[in-house]
């Protein structure tokens, strides 16, 4: 097995358990708060994890460059800017329809790493990318009344386009944190990942924190005071993205956020064993469609 298949299993794994602790964060500091904790409180872990790279490991220290410094700041504002637009969804009466669209990002990775960067996926691999989606889509409108009429009424509405806006930012963000890594050749895959990923956390954390200050300290402040379960969603946030950073690194980023789909499974297994959620069949044929997704792009990417 290809070293980027565990890695990305274990980095959706991850991010799961990032999400999960989110959750319950977020009653106590607000979205925003939460999402801060991912990046400023992950931030320290990031560090660390550089240093034992090049103190335990003997790997180099790379070189800065212009196209790692635009690459990982373009990525980070990608990454924000699309989590925002997820999150706005989740205040939309219809957000079913756009949460589902979101889900589209492996497409428009692939899309934006073809145009960008010249890669290619097989088409039996394309075949099973959108296997998986389907599954997403499935468990994604599993719990909404929304029929086959309506769902093709919303291609454009305002959720649908928002929920395809946020798949473009993030699948760019993939790209773009695969460009800046890429850009540290000659420093090991590890460090080339792990630096990428100290260096688009500090610029996240910096724009968060002054975004803060100006419009809302007081969330700031309820971060600072939940610094025991904010720092468990830094940690497992830190862990998901050196997961995701060091697989993108080694493998086309089309095929690393299609295995990523799996965190759909981890996330309703969640719902169901940790948040004692009903699972509906619907939610259980979407597993059944990403479980046979994930196998069919091991086996034919």
């Amino acid at each position: 097995m290809e070293l980027w298949i565990p890695i990305t299993i274990c980095a959706a794994f991850c991010q799961n358990a990032r999400s999960a602790v989110q959750k319950s964060l977020q009653c106590h500091v607000g979205t925003t708060g939460a999402t801060f904790a991912r990046f400023g409180y992950g931030l320290p872990f990031a560090a660390i994890y550089v240093i034992v790279l090049h103190v335990g490991f003997s790997l180099p220290l790379p070189s800065l460059n212009a196209v790692f410094l635009v690459a990982g700041a373009a990525g980070g504002l990608a990454q924000i800017a699309g989590t925002f637009l997820l999150v706005y969804l989740f205040s939309q009466r219809n957000f079913a329809v756009g949460t589902a669209y979101s889900k589209t990002e492996p497409i428009q990775a692939a899309l934006f790493g073809f145009v960008l960067l010249g890669e290619k996926i097989s088409w039996a691999s394309a075949g099973f990318i959108l296997v998986g989606i389907g599954g997403v889509v499935v468990i994604s409108l599993a719990r909404s009344s929304l029929s086959l009429a309506t769902i093709f009424s919303a291609v454009l509405g305002r959720s649908a386009l928002i929920g395809m806006a946020s798949a473009a930012l993030f699948g760019a963000s993939a790209i773009a944190y695969r460009v800046a890594s890429l850009a540290l050749e000659g420093t090991g895959v590890a460090m080339q990942a792990g630096f990428a990923l100290f260096y688009a956390t500090v610029f996240q954390t910096v724009l968060m924190v002054v975004w803060m200050l100006l419009k809302s300290p007081a969330t700031l402040q309820a971060s600072v005071k939940a610094w025991r379960s904010a720092t468990w969603a830094g940690a497992l946030g830190i862990a998901g993205s050196i997961g995701w950073f060091t697989a993108m690194t080694l493998q086309n980023v089309a095929y690393v956020r299609a295995l990523a789909q799996i965190e759909m499974v981890f996330t309703l297994l969640a719902s169901f064993f940790v948040f004692k959620e009903a699972v509906s069949d619907r939610e259980i044929l979407g597993c059944i469609l990403i479980i046979a997704a994930v196998v069919g792009i091991v086996l034919t990417h």
